[in-house]
């Protein structure tokens, strides 16, 4: 009650001043007398409605040779997956009563990703994991069309293919930008088309240039805080200029 008292008789919290946390009231100094950049909020509906139509859905399939989980024959998940008198028999075993034995044939293996197109002639460019050892390489279009397509070009270091489709019309190629003049901080647009469903649009920022996570000698990532849903790899990044 004292404390109180106190406090509305000396008027120490005046209603037209901001309160600082750490006892007092905060004072504009002159070092702070400069106004902050403004900063406003993008609307990317227009950007996505542009981009959209050259992000592309790829979708491959390649042969396994069905040795397990790709491990050394009659190794841990290799072919076998540990038969009588192995070693990892014991280990094995409770997996294969549940799970069934490990597959012993080859089959086809099927795998999704994004893309975008880069010219009207129809070259797209991907990641080349999406479509590394392919033996068919489907192309879907926004507009539902399906292509089949060739690699024409990769690099397994940098993870980026090239591949082409023939007979597409009224293809819109996006622009490449120049990564040298973006800035952390930068607004920045993931599209993907994964799953062979409709384009996913996630929006976020520049937040760090240069990175390094021991990927390989070209290591020299662009971090976003942007959202990559599965299925997003091969889909662009794209500034607000898109």
């Amino acid at each position: 009650v004292v404390g109180i008292a106190v406090s509305v008789r000396f008027d120490l919290f005046p209603p037209s001043e901001a309160i600082n946390l750490f006892g007092g009231s905060e004072k504009p100094s002159a070092a702070s007398s400069a106004p902050a950049p403004a900063v406003s909020l993008p609307d990317f509906a227009d950007l996505a409605e542009h981009v959209s139509p050259a992000v592309v859905n790829i979708s491959s399939t390649q042969e396994v040779k069905g040795a397990g989980l790709g491990a050394a024959p009659n190794g841990p998940g290799g072919q076998g997956g540990g038969e009588e008198g192995d070693q990892f028999h014991e280990f094995f075993e409770p997996f294969e009563r549940f799970f069934g034995p490990p597959r012993r044939t080859p089959y086809k293996a099927k795998s999704l990703g994004s893309g975008f197109v880069i010219d009207a002639d129809g070259y797209i460019l991907t990641n080349n994991h999406v479509v590394e050892n392919a033996e068919e390489i489907v192309v879907k279009l926004s507009s539902g069309q399906e292509f089949k397509a060739k690699v024409v070009g990769r690099d397994q270091k940098t993870d980026i293919a090239l591949i082409e489709i023939h007979g597409a019309s009224d293809l819109t190629p996006v622009v490449l930008g120049d990564s040298d003049a973006l800035r952390v901080g930068q607004w920045v647009v993931a599209i993907g088309n994964p799953f062979g469903l409709e384009h996913t649009v996630t929006a976020g920022i520049v937040s760090a240039m240069g990175r390094h996570i021991n990927q390989g000698p070209y290591d020299n990532f662009i971090q976003t805080d942007a959202a990559i849903n599965p299925g997003n790899s091969g889909g662009p990044l794209v500034n607000v200029r898109g």
